[in-house]
């Protein structure tokens, strides 16, 4: 069992930054991939990006690659999302997520994660 709490969510004007990190609890973290889904009002949960038990994977999806950066720290129990150069198409729900599959690459449909935070809000102004 694992819960995971997220924050830094905000309002940005596009062209900024903003970092988005997962709290985790348990002892199993570090046996996870993890990954960033958002979601939209009125569109499906969307894969982000996602990065392996050991930090040596990591996948992005096609629009924010070159833009966002995954990162985790097994010690801390710690995932972060680093956004930069937002744009508002980036709005939505952004969600944190666990699959507890211990392999070396990462999965983009959400149904294989197994735990979620409730998620933050992520704006982006025109």
């Amino acid at each position: 069992q694992v819960q995971l709490v997220e924050s830094g969510g905000g309002l940005v004007q596009a062209g900024g930054s903003l970092r988005l990190s997962c709290a985790a609890s348990g002892r199993t973290f570090s046996n996870y991939t993890m990954g960033w889904f958002r979601q939209a009002p009125g569109k499906e949960r969307e894969f982000v990006a996602a990065i392996n038990w050991r930090g040596s994977t990591t996948y992005y999806r096609e629009s924010v690659r070159g833009r966002f950066t995954i990162a985790r720290d097994n010690a801390k129990n710690t995932l972060d999302l680093q956004m930069n150069s937002l744009k508002p198409e980036d709005t939505a729900v952004y969600y944190c997520a666990a699959d507890t599959g211990r392999m070396e690459w990462v999965r983009t449909y959400y149904r294989d994660y197994d735990y979620w935070g409730q998620g933050t809000q992520v704006t982006v102004s025109s």
